[in-house]
């Protein structure tokens, strides 16, 4: 096991976002290109060779297509076999948790299926389809990885019963993947996503989540999973590039049948959340730095905050978008590289990259801990240098409201939500 800041090659380790039966992989930072990439280190895994690594890494190579992770680099650093991919935002399955308009899921299905059907195009099955093996990048860009247990389509097919059990198919945990189980995995796949519910064997028709799938989506969508999941692999589509173009036709209608307002239309209706938003920032952008926009409503929010204020989720800050030399590899909150914690949550400390200490005007407060008395920053949850726990509660300059739970200052004429504890804040009339 890797640990946080330690150095690998070129890599620094920040995290470890994965762990699988075969593999870890890690955020890692490379320190020449100034990039961050995920990093695929197999475990020391009976029966299992770093040739096997190397035969998904020869498989990988050889497709090339904007919905396919693309390989950076692969090498033996310090005895372990690494291979370094591109560094997504989420897995599908970690999207399919929050809600997803028709449209962005129509686009989603239609790049999963793209990136099948360019695998089948070059004789490679899949075989671990499933919501976590497609990463999210930004722009709702949707790529396919892990080809761990991928095989090509030869005239003798040898392959074992490899893959996730909740969508495996039934001839491929007998140990004979074919095309069509890469179909009927994926099949299941898109009926999660377009009915919030997955299926449970023996898939009998319908299924729970059936109406809400007819309800948002109509028969011919539906009838394109119906297809996928059959459980003869004759009656299903030969391959993904056949499904794909059963796709195409039915997003084609489903557009057209879901067609909204003109945004023309839209246009002329003024957006009060934005101008509640714009006077929000006049007022307190300084005191709470709060110039990112939550990833999930888009409303004004800071690194420092553990919950949106406005529509109350958790972590709203966007990743990768962060004024200080570093980020935790836990929060991936910005961090200073003096630091020993992070200051917004609680784990483990970090390899003290420097013994210099940084000043910095944000420092506003000394720890409450007589050994430490180290300063601190408004609204930091731990002391960056003891991980003593901050009992005193945040004021907010320009507020005299506080949270009626943490105490922490809020923004009560506007904020639905406690930034820092998530309690519903009532508003006073």
């Amino acid at each position: 096991m890797l640990k946080a800041r330690q150095k690998l090659g070129k890599y620094k380790i920040l995290e470890r976002i994965a762990s699988g039966p075969l593999a870890n992989v890690y955020m890692a930072f490379d320190t020449i290109h100034k990039s961050r990439v995920a990093l695929k280190i197999p475990k020391p895994v009976r029966n299992i060779t770093n040739e096997d690594f190397m035969r998904e890494v020869q498989v990988a190579t050889r497709l090339v297509h904007p919905n396919i992770i693309t390989l950076l680099n692969a090498s033996f650093i310090d005895e372990y076999f690494v291979i370094a991919m591109e560094l997504g935002e989420e897995s599908l399955a970690d999207r399919l948790i929050r809600r997803i308009s028709t449209e962005n899921m129509l686009e989603l299905a239609d790049q999963a299926i793209a990136a099948l059907a360019y695998a089948h195009r070059n004789k490679v099955i899949h075989c671990d389809i499933k919501p976590e093996n497609f990463i999210i990048f930004p722009g709702n860009h949707l790529k396919l990885t892990d080809f761990g247990f991928a095989k090509i389509s030869i005239r003798t097919l040898k392959a074992s019963g490899s893959g996730t059990i909740d969508y495996i198919a039934p001839e491929q945990a007998m140990g004979r993947p074919k095309f069509q189980s890469d179909v009927f995995s994926l099949g299941l796949v898109l009926y999660r996503m377009f009915s919030g519910k997955l299926p449970e064997w023996p898939f009998n028709w319908p299924m729970i989540g059936n109406d809400r799938l007819m309800a948002r989506f109509g028969p011919d969508l539906a009838g394109i999973i119906r297809k996928a999941i059959r459980l003869d692999p004759a009656d299903r589509y030969r391959d993904a590039v056949q499904m794909y173009e059963d796709f195409r036709k039915v997003k084609i209608r489903a557009r057209k049948s879901r067609r909204i307002r003109s945004s023309a239309t839209a246009k002329k209706r003024p957006s009060w959340r934005k101008m509640r938003w714009r006077e929000f920032q006049t007022q307190f952008k300084k005191a709470l730095d709060t110039r990112l926009d939550c990833r999930r409503c888009q409303g004004p929010v800071s690194e420092s905050m553990q919950h949106c204020p406005w529509c109350g989720t958790d972590n709203p800050a966007p990743k990768d978008d962060t004024r200080m030399p570093a980020a935790c590899p836990r929060c991936e909150r910005g961090v200073k590289s003096d630091w020993a914690y992070c200051a917004y949550c609680y784990g483990p400390g970090f390899e003290v990259e420097t013994t210099r200490r940084f000043p910095d005007k944000r420092y506003t407060a000394k720890c409450s801990n007589a050994r430490c008395r180290e300063p601190l920053m408004p609204f930091m949850r731990y002391c960056p240098w003891c991980r003593t726990r901050v009992k005193r509660p945040w004021k907010l300059p320009g507020s005299d409201h506080k949270c009626r739970s943490c105490r922490w200052g809020v923004a009560a004429d506007f904020w639905k939500y406690c930034a820092w504890c998530r309690e519903p804040v009532k508003r006073e009339r």
